[in-house]
């Protein structure tokens, strides 16, 4: 594992325009456009059932809303840019002129479907693939001069799979975010969020793995964002399903925190907000004492 570091821990998110402070740990909410995302309650293909699941998620305390319109489900069923564009717009759009104080992330690994997104209200793009399915999504991230999620990934999420083998996965994670992040940097990119990508091309024991050392990825000096939301990594431990994941979700969205995440990424939102402010008020009482 390589041992450079970059700066101190950035905790401020600069999204339209509106400077975010991620010392506090904030929530994402997830909205999927799709009729075939794992988690069969956060399918919401149609404008007012995206508005109806936006309003609550804003009510219960989410700062962003995470909007996706292709799933990245393993296996899942590849789609043209074209038709998760006509998916996404139309979403995008109506929840910009409903709640114009929403901030909006964009699920995609398209150059053409971010920017189209962003044009359309959103402010922040979420890339699976740390642009690797997209030999334009860095150069247009830095031109739109929009935050990024920066997600580790191998292959596609039709073959993710197959290729999840590591010698030592927290290394190789650790590398891949040292290289994309200079990258980005060398182009101006100002906001870039971690997402070490559990579940993706991953085994359970690698997610296991990365959450265990997660607090590690600090050293990168960027916020990192957990998306174990109702994961396979968490049913298939329990012996149970996504939809009877939440208890679980909770419990691991909490080691998230300990472990240094600034943003969980979830489908149930009122649940780790309520888990936020429990290990808030745990670390208040912990630096107060430290303070003696």
């Amino acid at each position: 594992m390589a041992k450079d570091t970059f700066f101190s821990k950035k905790v401020t998110l600069n999204a339209g325009g509106r400077l975010i402070d991620l010392s506090s740990p904030k929530v994402m909410g997830i909205i999927n456009i799709t009729p075939d995302s794992f988690f069969a309650d956060s399918r919401k293909p149609s404008v007012d059932e995206a508005l109806l699941q936006a309003q609550k998620m804003l009510a219960d305390g989410a700062t962003f809303l995470d909007i996706g319109a292709y799933s990245s489900r393993p296996g899942a069923i590849d789609i043209s840019a074209q038709e998760e564009t006509d998916r996404l717009l139309p979403i995008v759009e109506a929840i910009a002129e409903a709640f114009p104080k929403a901030i909006m992330s964009i699920d995609t690994f398209r150059a053409g479907v971010a920017e189209a997104a962003i044009k359309g209200g959103a402010h922040i793009i979420n890339d699976i693939s740390g642009g690797m399915l997209d030999e334009d999504m860095f150069a247009t991230v830095a031109r739109l001069n929009v935050p990024y999620i920066l997600m580790h990934m191998k292959g596609t999420p039709q073959t993710m799979n197959q290729l999840a083998e590591y010698d030592d996965v927290f290394s190789e994670v650790f590398d891949y975010f040292i290289s994309k992040y200079s990258e980005l940097k060398r182009l101006g990119v100002h906001d870039v969020i971690l997402d070490p990508g559990f579940g993706f091309a991953k085994k359970a024991e690698h997610s296991y793995e990365l959450m265990s050392r997660m607090n590690e990825f600090d050293l990168l000096g960027l916020p990192v964002l957990a998306g174990i939301s109702r994961k396979r990594m968490i049913y298939g431990l329990l012996g149970n399903t996504s939809a009877e994941a939440l208890n679980g979700t909770t419990a691991l969205n909490t080691i998230a925190l300990m472990k240094g995440a600034n943003i969980l990424r979830v489908h149930d939102v009122k649940e780790a907000v309520e888990a936020v402010k429990i290990w808030e008020a745990c670390r208040g009482v912990a630096r107060a004492g430290n303070n003696d």
